[in-house]
């Protein structure tokens, strides 16, 4: 009929963590969407935040500064953190409230009923499993998850096995499969040379800490001194990497870390959980033999055997990175990087989300 506009529907995405892998996700994501959603983005900076992260956006994405998130152990912040995301969802009247990471997941749960839109809650890797889920820390958390999975909220996760954690909380859960831009990523590898190495070369990237488990890193090393072992990256756990074989780079400008990646052999995330981890995506999409720890997320990506390795302890990566020192299995890596032509990609990823913001029951503004 003549004279009727068709108003996109409000998508609200609601992010704490405005850093590493989270940011490239909401960035890519809300850019992605706005051909065919109004979108918003309530967000907090962290050191590790771009200080032009506002450049990443789309400039038809609305950008909400949330003054008072904080850590969840800090009520007062949390109230008003809670009270201040009322005030946003008020003004904006969203039809779909997307909560990203724990601390947004946590207080947005909390701060909107779901009774005049659909709120969606993204973990991003289960704070649980990050921190080891016989932790202190571990098990608060999960009883957290415990509780709020209660809440009015559908879990949408990075992957199928991040989902079957999600329905030990919530009875309401979908997933949609982490990807990577490969126009960006393909321009990123265009000229960069890589870096050689005379020994056989393994390597990781990514913050030195406990979720990364580098003991178990460090325990590989000392299992194949032949090789050579590269950590790009750095972090408070530095002093678990003490094989003579180990070499810690500390942080890299992206083109350096791209050019060592390049001129390795073997890529490993001994990660305690992921969610979909980006830095995987990317080795396989530059066709490295990949072997992973058989944790949520992790799991979901590599299958043993069929598209790179899945290891249970130290001996099981020392014996498959003996194994590709004397045969390299070529016919992984290559399948690796067809799934991620296939399945891990943000044209993929995209056309899922239009699909599933699309058909969630939500009401149309007038």
């Amino acid at each position: 009929m003549k004279g009727l506009k068709c108003v996109m529907k409000k998508i609200l995405m609601v992010v704490e963590a405005l850093g590493g892998g989270v940011f490239t996700y909401v960035s890519q994501l809300s850019n992605d969407m706005c051909d065919n959603f109004d979108v918003y983005v309530a967000y907090a900076t962290r050191p590790q935040t771009p200080e032009n992260f506002k450049e990443f956006f789309d400039k038809r994405v609305k950008m909400i500064e949330v003054k008072n998130f904080g850590k969840l152990s800090n009520i007062i912040s949390d109230i008003r953190a809670i009270k201040e995301l009322r005030e946003i969802e008020k003004e904006i009247n969203p039809d779909i409230i997307h909560l990203h990471s724990s601390i947004a997941g946590g207080l947005g749960r909390l701060a909107f009923k779901g009774k005049k839109n659909v709120v969606v809650y993204t973990p991003h890797g289960y704070n649980y499993l990050m921190v080891g889920e016989n932790t202190s820390k571990g098990k608060f958390y999960k009883t957290l998850e415990k509780i709020l999975g209660k809440r009015n909220c559908i879990t949408l996760t990075c992957c199928d096995s991040e989902d079957e954690e999600a329905r030990k909380f919530s009875k309401n859960t979908a997933y949609i499969e982490t990807g990577v831009n490969l126009d960006d990523l393909s321009q990123s590898l265009d000229g960069v040379e890589a870096i050689k190495n005379d020994k056989f070369t393994v390597f990781t990237l990514g913050r030195v800490c406990f979720q990364k488990q580098p003991k178990l890193f460090n325990d590989i090393a000392l299992l194949v001194p032949e090789a050579k072992f590269i950590w790009i990256g750095s972090g408070e756990m530095e002093y678990e990497l003490t094989a003579p074989n180990i070499e810690v780079t500390g942080w890299k400008p992206r083109k350096e870390a791209l050019a060592m990646s390049k001129g390795a052999d073997v890529f490993i995330l001994c990660s305690l959980g992921e969610a979909i981890a980006m830095s995987l995506i990317e080795e396989m999409f530059m066709g490295k033999l990949c072997l992973v720890s058989n944790a949520v997320g992790n799991r979901s990506v590599i299958k043993d055997g069929i598209n790179g390795y899945v290891c249970e302890k130290a001996e099981d990566y020392a014996k498959r990175i003996k194994e590709a020192m004397k045969s390299f299995p070529d016919d992984l890596p290559k399948r690796a990087r067809q799934d991620v032509l296939d399945i891990y990609n943000t044209e993929l990823m995209k056309a899922k989300f239009i699909k599933f913001y699309s058909e969630l029951g939500i009401k149309e503004h007038e």
